[in-house]
């Protein structure tokens, strides 16, 4: 994994793309989170930032030139609320091959009001009934979705689909996790910023596996609720790193159930 500092922002690779647009290109460096993009000094119109190891987008300073992000092949499985503050004139966000898994994730895009083009292909929010509705009727602004138009028609299907109850019901059921998911996302925030101030590291895809063995071998709930904030933050802390290594030292070695309280 590399950090994404300054210096490796100075260095990387600037041009004019085929639309004309100045580009920043951050690909294939494994960046496990954003951090130092003010080093940028809003110079740029995309920031190429696919084939990295994000988790989550956010940690975006104020880049009102930013118009497209390109996020292909993270691990993206949430997007930080409040980013069109900083970033107000986004049109356009490839989110192709990442892990957005429920349509409440993506509640933190509708405050983009320029948001024209959305590619979430290869994401398992993607294979959602009436994905492709829901996407026409929060977003009245858009115009690809995953690089397919959405016509005059798409809309009018959509906006009637949310009058039936089927349709009003998904919007609650919607409203409800996203609301869940940002307080587990605060949870998530404040033990990462707990495990950072006691030591840690970043979890490898083994770690993640085990941590999910761990969840389904839990005891109790309070235990379950422990695993899922270090599951989602991608944070392991010191002494959670202990314990993997005393039981196991691959993918598929057992799993303790463990004090937490750290």
């Amino acid at each position: 994994m590399v950090k994404l500092t300054p210096e490796l922002i100075n260095q990387s690779m600037q041009y004019i793309n085929p639309c004309r647009e100045r580009e920043l290109d951050l690909r294939g460096y494994k960046i496990p989170q954003i951090e130092n993009l003010g080093a940028t000094l809003d110079q740029f119109d995309t920031i190429d930032l696919s084939d990295n190891d994000l988790r989550k987008l956010d940690n975006l300073p104020h880049l009102p030139r930013l118009k497209c992000l390109l996020l292909n092949n993270n691990r993206i499985l949430r997007i930080s609320e409040g980013l069109e503050e900083v970033i107000p004139n986004l049109s356009s966000i490839i989110l192709t091959g990442n892990n957005l898994q429920e349509l409440s994730d993506l509640e933190p895009l509708t405050g983009f009001k320029k948001l024209e083009t959305i590619c979430l292909l290869i994401n398992p929010v993607s294979t959602k009934p009436n994905y492709r509705e829901y996407m026409a009727y929060k977003f009245p602004q858009l115009r690809l979705l995953d690089f397919r138009k959405i016509k005059q028609k798409d809309r009018q299907q959509a906006q009637e689909f949310f009058r039936t109850k089927q349709g009003k019901d998904m919007l609650k059921e919607v409203s409800k996790k996203s609301k869940l998911s940002a307080a587990a996302a605060l949870a998530a925030e404040a033990s990462n910023g707990k495990a950072a101030a006691e030591g840690g590291r970043f979890a490898n895809p083994e770690d993640m596996q085990r941590i999910r063995e761990a969840i389904k071998r839990a005891s109790s709930l309070a235990e379950v609720e422990r695993l899922s904030q270090i599951l989602q933050s991608g944070q392991l802390p010191d002494k959670f790193q202990h314990e993997l290594g005393q039981n196991g030292h691959n993918g598929t070695a057992a799993v303790p159930t463990v004090d937490m309280d750290y």
